[in-house]
């Protein structure tokens, strides 16, 4: 078994450098709109027949895409003028095109092709209370300290975000709740807060009776659509780069509205989307019309196998790398005191760390985005728990024991790996089972870097607020953290049944 997960894993990294090799690989971030663009950027790049197209969705925010672009993970990826100004080149005006591939050129980068559509940030309320209390402009906010703002992590963080917004509005001193933008319209729907931070190509504006208020100071810039890509794109993929030139001026924001409406309110694949503006077969209208799935159907969806083969590879192989090293670790720990500490205190560090940021980290680490920066992070989170336990489990054997081998005639490495390593193999086993359940629900997070996995479901259904995708990726991953466990709990009973005799 342990060989056939080190084939695997194997395979898996050596596709992985194989793919960043030879394969144009299209990125998006985690929205409704930058997955359609996507898929229209990867759909457009294939039909020029030069080789593989791989679009790796929902890369998290701003950060991560583009630090994955600069690492060369990917190679093109939809963005805005606006946020290529202030979030990525750090400029407080609104430069041009022409000004911003300037800028962009010492790091290997350009943009171009302008695809039609401007999609501000804005902010917006519910109609009938805005009318009420007075309110079309961004400056009427001032006046009414009492509401409630609920704003997406990325807008409160950026630099065209909440700080400066605030600070050119002399808005209130209040603290925003940070909410995943796929959850703020149910959120304002429900009275649970006042004010959002949306883009104006948002589907669901209408849907949910908001008002967009006034940028009465232009706070914001221009946010033109754009594709961002690496400056050798053009010669190495010359004929998709032709068709993606075919892109520009083909998409005005009421066709970005309405491409935005068929997945948030109609419930279509991102693919069909692409495939039908493109001009793909009339089969995508019959799709459209077809029910929604159940839970169970969208559980069981073609794309189960895939899936559940990606998480379990993350999971398991990046916990074969953390017995391989932890085991060790924490042998060192229990055989040298002065040690102990330092290892323990390591390995809990690591723990602190959030998931997303380490993912963010590893990614100009490695230099690329999916399998390798995930199973990194993987295995150093799986670290703690087995460390922590084969330390414990090691000095919990009483002395006598390892005193009695010694007597007997075995040496240090004997008496440990036939005497004290069985004694406590109980307790080490309950620590790769911890490692192993918390993997399996943080590798859901892996998909925000392109990893795959169930995670990819549940980073889809948060930008569409889709409760069953949501659902069709939580329950799976639920489902094997409780295989899982019940797996090394057999196992403990099987595997250590004199260890827990002798305890």
């Amino acid at each position: 078994m342990t060989e056939a997960i080190r084939i695997a894993l194997l395979f898996l990294l050596a596709g992985s450098t194989m793919a960043a090799a030879e394969t144009l690989t299209v990125g998006s971030k985690r929205f409704t709109e930058s997955y359609i663009l996507g898929e229209i950027v990867r759909q457009s790049t294939l039909a020029a027949n030069e080789g593989a197209v791989v679009h790796r969705p929902g890369l998290g925010n701003t950060g991560i895409v583009f630090e994955a672009l600069k690492t060369g993970a990917i190679d093109v990826y939809p963005e805005y003028t606006g946020t290529i100004a202030r979030e990525i080149l750090k400029r407080d005006d609104n430069p041009g095109l022409a000004e911003i591939n300037r800028a962009l050129a010492p790091l290997g980068l350009a943009a171009a092709v302008p695809l039609g559509f401007n999609n501000s940030y804005a902010l917006a309320m519910r109609a009938k209370p805005a009318a009420a209390l007075g309110i079309t402009r961004i400056s009427d906010l001032a006046r009414h300290r009492a509401l409630r703002f609920g704003l997406s992590q990325e807008f409160i963080g950026r630099a065209d975000g909440w700080a400066g917004l605030s600070k050119r509005y002399a808005m209130p001193a209040v603290e925003p709740r940070g909410l995943d933008h796929g959850l703020a319209f149910e959120a304002i729907a429900a009275g649970e807060i006042d004010v959002v931070d949306i883009y104006s190509t948002d589907a669901k504006i209408a849907a949910f009776g908001l008002a967009v208020l006034a940028d009465d100071l232009g706070y914001f810039p221009q946010y033109d659509a754009v594709l961002l890509f690496r400056a050798d794109l053009p010669g190495r993929f010359p004929r998709a780069w032709q068709n993606l030139q075919r892109l520009a001026g083909t998409i005005t924001e009421s066709r970005m509205i309405a491409l935005n409406a068929s997945a948030e309110l109609g419930h279509r694949d991102f693919s069909d989307i692409a495939r039908e503006f493109l001009g793909g077969g009339p089969a995508n209208a019959a799709r459209a019309a077809a029910p929604r799935p159940g839970v169970l159907a969208a559980i069981f969806a073609p794309d189960f196998n895939r899936l559940a083969l990606q998480h379990l590879l993350l999971v398991f192989g990046s916990l074969l790398l953390a017995i391989l090293v932890g085991v060790p670790l924490g042998i060192v720990a229990a055989r040298v005191p002065a040690l102990a500490q330092f290892v323990l205190a390591a390995a809990g560090l690591l723990q602190t760390i959030p998931a997303l940021a380490m993912l963010a980290f590893l990614i100009p680490v490695t230099g690329r985005i999916g399998a390798v920066p995930a199973l990194a992070a993987l295995f150093l989170y799986a670290l703690l728990p087995i460390v922590r336990n084969t330390y414990t489990g090691l000095t919990d054997v009483a002395p006598n024991f390892r005193s009695a081998g010694l007597a007997l005639g075995l040496g240090s490495r004997d008496c440990l790996l036939l005497i004290e390593l069985p004694l406590a193999a109980r307790v080490i086993l309950a620590g790769i089972k911890t490692s192993a359940v918390i993997n399996v629900g943080t590798a859901t997070i892996a998909a925000f870097i392109g990893a795959g996995g169930f995670g990819e479901r549940i980073a889809a259904g948060l930008a569409l607020n889709d409760h069953v995708m949501l659902l069709a990726g939580a329950i799976p991953s639920a489902a094997l953290a409780l295989i899982v466990q019940w797996g090394f709990e057999l196992a403990e009973r099987r595997l250590a049944p004199g260890a827990m005799k002798l305890h």
